[in-house]
C-alpha cells in the first residue's frame, strides 16, 4: 500500500487520484458554462466520467492512434485524432531521418483501419459531441510526451470549442510549459521530473477494459438524455 514514507506513490487507486484532480479544477467556472469533458484515450475515461459528474457537464470520448517509426514498432513519432488532425514529433524524425510523406501516409492509414473500427464500437459511429463555443476539458490518465494531448488540442481548436483545458492525474515536467502554451489552463496535481511509468506512482493502477470504456460512456449518453427529459 502506498504511504507517505514512500515518496514513489502519489495515488492509492484511480479513485484516489480522480479525487486529487478534481480538487485542482475550477469547478465553479466549468459548471457554469457549457462545458464537454473529453477523455483522449480509453485510460483516460474515467477521469473524465468523474469530472464531468463533478462539474454536471457531458463526456465523450476522442479516438487517437499513435504512428509508430519505421525501424522501431514501440517508438511513436507522430499522432492521428479522429479529426483526422496529425502531430509529428520533429526532433525524433529529423533524428532518424524520417521523411514526413510517410508519416501522412501512415496517418491515412490508421485513421481507416483504426480510428474509424474504435468510433463504430465506442460510440456506435455517432460523431464527436458538438465543441463550437463549448468550455472543453482535455482528460488523460497521465501525459508522458504530450503527442496525444497535443493531437487532441490541436482536433477540439478545429472543432471551435471556446476555451480548451487540461486535466490529469500525473504530468511529465518536460512537456508542462509546452502544453500551457498553447491551452487556457493545465491542471495537474503531480508534475514528475524523470518520469517511469503511470503504474510506478499509484498503489494500484486499473486499465479500463473496453466493456467499461463502453459502458462509461452509454451512462453518461442516458444521464444527459434523463436529465433533457426532465
Amino acid at each position: 500500500m502506498p504511504n507517505d514514507l514512500d515518496p514513489k506513490y502519489y495515488f492509492e487507486d484511480n479513485q484516489d487520484a480522480a479525487q486529487q484532480l478534481i480538487q485542482t479544477l475550477p469547478i465553479a467556472l466549468l459548471s457554469e458554462n457549457e462545458t464537454v469533458v473529453i477523455g483522449v484515450s480509453e485510460s483516460g475515461v474515467y477521469f473524465a466520467d468523474q469530472i464531468a459528474k463533478a462539474v454536471d457537464a457531458r463526456m465523450d470520448i476522442l479516438l487517437t492512434e499513435p504512428i509508430m517509426a519505421p525501424n522501431n514498432s514501440e517508438l511513436p513519432i507522430a499522432m492521428v485524432s479522429e479529426t483526422e488532425e496529425v502531430v509529428i514529433h520533429k526532433v525524433l524524425i529529423d533524428a532518424f531521418e524520417i521523411n514526413e510523406d510517410y508519416i501522412y501516409n501512415e496517418a491515412h492509414r490508421k485513421y481507416e483501419e483504426d480510428v474509424l473500427k474504435y468510433i463504430y464500437k465506442y460510440r456506435k459511429g455517432r460523431e464527436l459531441s458538438a465543441l463550437k463555443d463549448k468550455y472543453v476539458v482535455l482528460v488523460d490518465s497521465c501525459v508522458e510526451t504530450g503527442l496525444t494531448m497535443m493531437v487532441a488540442l490541436k482536433s477540439v481548436i478545429e472543432e471551435g470549442a471556446k476555451n480548451v483545458y487540461i486535466a490529469t492525474p500525473l504530468l511529465d515536467k518536460s512537456v508542462y510549459n509546452n502544453l500551457l502554451s498553447v491551452c487556457d489552463g493545465l491542471f495537474c496535481p503531480h508534475k514528475i521530473s524523470d518520469y517511469i511509468s503511470i503504474e510506478y506512482y499509484y498503489g494500484v493502477f486499473t486499465d479500463p477494459t473496453f466493456d467499461e470504456v463502453r459502458e462509461t460512456i452509454v451512462s453518461q449518453e442516458q444521464r444527459l438524455k434523463a436529465k433533457t427529459e426532465n
